[in-house]
């Protein structure tokens, strides 16, 4: 099979089932696992063997029985974004629509702070659930976030472990067949996928991230789930703030219907391919006005709350923001010289704010972040603040503001401002 995977060839059903239930036997050893996954990144695969490959490890474990739920059941995925609060904006806004979206968080990339990190700044919080206890609350809220459990696609996280281990992380059939079948598993009957490119991806190329998007769509609808992708861009922070509690905030802010400019289109714009998808908008104009009225009138802040205290957290912050976990100390990063801001790399953002907030165990001070970021074609005067930095470590402020330093280039001539979404794939 290396062979033939090597040489461009393309495994068929048989070989496809017989891989997985190998890796999921544990008969093949690492070492060729490896180079199998090596030889598939370089000579890919095909939509047809893809959808199989998906559909076998999805199999592979436990898959959530939802149709005891008669709404619509829809997930949303990420490639991973830099201050992106989408998710947890967009799971009580579904719900709030009439949509259930059973979200279940896999791993992500290291340097990225991952939404069930967010989510562990609020008080007593439980992001870890067996699957009766989900599906019942998915029955009671219509929404909810926690870490995938280890019997979903268990084959895909074996999977995960090497491709990390190998650099091979990018390779566009395998990115597909994990994604669909970690959330087909879950109980996702639709998808909404988010993929992101930039400085602040995996994906560095724009073209790329296409190809990704209509791989996912492509093998989506051969697996006969119906699923579209945004094709989005990371080459700078979303939204004002990157950390944990800071973002929380921002998120409650979105579901208030305010927030930052750039997070409220991505939010409208995913929110209305969910509803879109589920049935319970037609049309485009349909979908912009539901998802805009729950926004406005509290319902999706109702649910973000309903979601909160049914994983055991304490949802009185939601009316009060400031119960939230706070740094001891505030500081700013002052621009350099005067002009505008032209580049910004959002992944030295986050691996800044990452040295910031996590201690040598690993974990994540939820009050530690940034926050009040000036986005590409911001007019800056010297010793202006590019960020203001939350901290209580200063062992770890140096290293980190090397790269928060390294992150923001000015320019004398203002840039044109980088379009949020460059493609929708159907």
């Amino acid at each position: 099979m290396i062979e033939k995977k090597r040489d461009g060839g393309e495994f068929n059903e048989d070989e496809i089932r017989y891989l997985v239930d190998s890796i999921l036997d544990e008969e093949i050893p690492d070492f060729q696992l490896a180079a199998l996954i090596m030889a598939t990144y370089f000579s890919g695969m095909s939509a047809q063997e893809t959808s199989i490959f998906a559909e076998e490890m999805m199999l592979s474990g436990e898959v959530i029985d939802l149709t005891s739920i008669s709404r619509p059941k829809i997930d949303k995925y990420s490639t991973g974004g830099v201050g992106d609060k989408s998710t947890m904006v967009l799971c009580p806004l579904a719900a709030a629509c009439g949509v259930v979206m059973p979200t279940m968080n896999g791993q992500d990339e290291e340097f990225i702070i991952s939404t069930l990190d967010k989510l562990g700044a609020i008080p007593k919080i439980k992001l870890e659930k067996d699957i009766d206890s989900f599906v019942g609350q998915l029955k009671a809220v219509g929404c909810g976030i926690i870490k995938q459990d280890e019997d979903i696609a268990p084959v895909d996280a074996k999977l995960y472990d090497l491709r990390q281990k190998t650099a091979t992380i990018p390779s566009i059939p395998l990115i597909t067949g994990s994604v669909l079948s970690r959330k087909m598993a879950a109980g996702a009957e639709s998808l909404v996928v988010d993929v992101k490119w930039g400085n602040g991806s995996f994906i560095k190329d724009p073209e790329q991230a296409k190809i990704l998007a209509r791989s996912v769509t492509r093998v989506g609808r051969s697996m006969k789930r119906r699923c579209v992708a945004l094709v989005t861009d990371m080459n700078q922070p979303l939204g004002n703030t990157v950390g944990t509690a800071l973002e929380v905030a921002e998120a409650i802010e979105l579901l208030k219907g305010e927030g930052p400019e750039d997070l409220k289109e991505l939010v409208l714009k995913l929110g209305m391919e969910i509803v879109r998808l589920s049935g319970v908008a037609g049309s485009t104009l349909s979908a912009k006005q539901t998802v805009e009225r729950h926004l406005q009138d509290g319902s999706a802040l109702q649910k973000f709350k309903e979601m909160i205290q049914a994983q055991g957290g304490d949802a009185s912050f939601v009316d009060n923001p400031d119960l939230l976990p706070k740094a001891k100390h505030v500081r700013k990063l002052p621009a350099p010289k005067r002009g505008y801001v032209h580049t910004i790399n959002a992944g030295m953002i986050a691996r800044g704010v990452h040295t910031l907030a996590t201690d040598a165990k690993g974990n994540i001070d939820p009050a530690v972040g940034i926050s009040e970021i000036k986005k590409v074609g911001t007019q800056m005067k010297q010793g202006e603040p590019l960020i203001m930095i939350h901290y209580n470590n200063e062992q770890s402020l140096e290293p980190a503001l090397e790269y928060l330093k390294g992150a923001f280039r000015l320019a004398p001539k203002r840039p044109n401002p980088p379009e949020l979404i460059i493609e929708r794939v159907a």
